[in-house]
């Protein structure tokens, strides 16, 4: 069997950890398994599944510049303990770059590097972060990436592959009879709502989300905004919301484990991100015949709906909101096609495990 070490942040319920897990459920584990290192102190959303289906999970010192000796003493320790990993594939982006020179140092010939974003948060890592991003490449011996933006954004150059983030889209199917159940459990009646799911941080640009539905107020006094996620933004996003007197119309839900189901409540969802690899979620909202409105920095290649929109994110607030208003009819959501299945994770699974059973050969 072949085990690969699976590098995330944590593995908690968001984009990238649900694409992994998607794949790990579908891939033949009789011949791969994954286990996870995380740079989280503490247990998280997916640690009891991965247990189940025979995973393991291993918790390494938090990235920060000032644990840098000792993350690089932790990992020689645990490469000299666990030989079995001649395979580790990290998912962190830049950031990939730190753990995949640790795996470099201590023997490990395959050290994947996925990407799986077109930018990079301009928190107080960001220039750190930007030369990491200029290195990847010295450190990586092989190159993925969620699309064509975000393997260019990483990589330059280099030849990279691509593995969609496909999720199961059997979970997503628009069913009416849940949506009327949904929102009778939420309170909601016949109003329009609007949803938004992602951490709430620089990148998900929250603020304009405001800005928008507050102008979608103006035209539905009584729309919703479902606002799924946590992040280090939600206080000043909260006093954003209090500021325009929308507390009765803004809901924060956190962290949830029926997001298939909150969908199912939702007119319209949008994301008016700075920068986007191709977003789960967004791919998720398109399985369920939402009408999805992105902002042009969220690259196109989400798109497989036909009412699926990208909007400039220099347009004004106002006319972001006219235009979703114009284009949602609630009535006709059973009819917004699905014109691709590539984010099926019963059609792309194989696309994984397949490149996995292929780069194996080098080293087994």
């Amino acid at each position: 069997m072949i085990r690969i070490l699976q590098v995330v942040n944590n593995m908690h319920r968001a984009g990238l950890e649900t694409m992994l897990m998607n794949y790990y459920r579908h891939i033949d584990r009789s011949e791969i398994q994954f286990d996870f290192l995380t740079h989280r102190p503490d247990k998280d959303d997916y640690d009891d599944e991965i247990l189940s289906l025979g995973g393991k999970v291993y918790y390494a010192p938090r990235l920060y510049p000032q644990n840098y000796g000792a993350y690089f003493r932790f990992m020689k320790a645990f490469f000299e303990e666990h030989h079995e990993y001649k395979i580790m594939h990290s998912h962190i982006d830049a950031m990939s770059y730190i753990p995949l020179k640790a795996g470099m140092k201590n023997g490990v010939p395959v050290r994947i590097a996925h990407s799986h974003n077109t930018s990079i948060d301009r928190d107080f890592k960001y220039l750190l972060k930007m030369y990491y991003r200029s290195r990847i490449t010295g450190v990586a011996t092989d190159f993925l990436a969620c699309g064509e933006e975000a393997g260019q954004f990483l990589f330059g150059n280099k030849d990279f592959r691509i593995i969609p983030n496909a999720i199961d889209n059997t979970d997503f199917v628009f069913d009416g009879d849940k949506r009327i159940q949904k929102r009778q459990e939420l309170g909601l009646k016949d109003q329009f709502v609007v949803g938004h799911i992602g951490r709430i941080s620089y990148q998900k640009n929250h603020n304009f989300l405001i800005e928008i539905f507050a102008e979608i107020t103006k035209l539905i006094p009584d729309a919703q905004l479902l606002i799924i996620g946590v992040g280090e933004k939600e206080q000043e996003i909260r006093r954003l919301v209090n500021s325009k007197g929308l507390d009765d119309n803004v809901r924060f839900l956190g962290k949830r484990t029926d997001v298939d189901e909150l969908y199912q409540v939702m007119d319209a969802f949008v994301m008016p991100s700075f920068f986007e690899g191709v977003p789960v979620v967004g791919i998720e909202a398109q399985f369920t015949k939402l009408p999805c409105f992105f902002s042009d920095k969220v690259p196109k290649e989400v798109s497989f709906c036909e009412n699926t929109y990208f909007l400039p994110l220099h347009q004004k607030a106002s006319e972001w909101a006219q235009f979703i208003v114009n284009n949602v009819d609630v009535s006709d959501r059973q009819n917004n096609r699905i014109m691709d299945n590539k984010y099926d994770i019963n059609e792309s699974y194989h696309l994984l495990q397949d490149y996995y059973l292929d780069i194996a050969k080098r080293v087994y």
